[in-house]
């Protein structure tokens, strides 16, 4: 009930607010830019709400809350007024329409379905004009195959028919919990969930991956004892380490040159490679 009465209450204010001159308009976008007046950023978007609820009207039919999409709007709004740049001969108006539609684009994408679409500029296009295109290729007298609405649309949209075919599946078929039961005979009362194909490697796959690994680690230790101390020190910091250090730092701790640090670095990893070679012959294909 408080929902609805704030609702009301928005837009009667919205509706209520005056219109703004162009040059009104523009001292505001000034005195809020310039001098970031709260006051005339107050004026210039509240007098610029009815445009958020014209727009938000727009996208109801998605199944959205209204109040959710103008509170993105208004978010929106609040972006173009502070990107305006009113030395450009530009009203707010036309500059502020295209990112009060982005913002709630983006939100219908983020929360109509379980199943998301696609975020590129092709995909969001396909998203919100698939229902429109279809609904006026079926005004003809003539029906139409799938296949040939696919081809219009890929035509008009430029994307792919495969992407036309997926988007249009997504946007037809209900979502589904995971938490739904499977209703298949023999299936219990097992859920949806339980059918999942998890992409986690298999318990085999994680114990060979953990002695390879362990056995690379115990060649390397073996490996690491042909190197005097200041290669050893060099080669831990540069290649051991989560962030190696750099060849001006070493340089600095050794009291040598960057170009020395780095002429020790590569003999070192020679006498590694070496080393890891003649005691393992198998490592180069492990």
């Amino acid at each position: 009930m408080k929902a609805e009465t704030g609702r009301s209450n928005l837009i009667r204010a919205a509706m209520n607010a005056p219109y703004l001159a162009r040059e009104e308009e523009h001292d505001l976008a000034v005195r809020w830019k310039e001098h970031r007046d709260q006051a005339a950023l107050h004026r210039i978007t509240i007098a610029h709400m009815r445009l958020v609820i014209s727009m938000a009207a727009k996208f109801r039919n998605f199944g959205l809350p209204l109040n959710d999409l103008i509170q993105e709007g208004h978010i929106g709004l609040l972006e173009a007024a502070a990107r305006f740049e009113p030395e450009r001969d530009v009203r707010f108006s036309t500059y502020a329409t295209w990112w009060i539609r982005a913002s709630m684009q983006d939100h219908i994408l983020r929360n109509w379905s379980i199943v998301r679409g696609g975020t590129s500029s092709t995909q969001k296009a396909l998203f919100f004009n698939l229902r429109r295109l279809r609904a006026r290729l079926a005004q003809g007298s003539e029906t139409l195959s799938n296949e040939t609405v696919y081809s219009e649309i890929s035509a008009a949209l430029g994307v792919s028919k495969a992407d036309v075919a997926m988007m249009d599946s997504r946007l037809s078929a209900p979502d589904s919990s995971l938490n739904a039961p499977v209703l298949d005979e023999g299936s219990g009362s097992a859920e949806r969930m339980n059918f999942l194909v998890s992409d986690d490697p298999l318990p085999d796959e994680i114990v060979g991956s953990t002695i390879d690994e362990q056995r690379r680690k115990g060649w390397l230790r073996a490996a690491l004892g042909v190197l005097n101390e200041r290669e050893l020190r060099i080669i831990r910091e540069r290649r051991l380490q989560d962030e190696g250090a750099t060849l001006e730092l070493l340089g600095e701790k050794l009291g040598i040159s960057k170009e020395r640090v780095r002429q020790i670095e590569n003999r070192a990893l020679e006498k590694l490679k070496a080393a890891l070679l003649r005691d393992n012959p198998d490592f180069a294909a492990a």
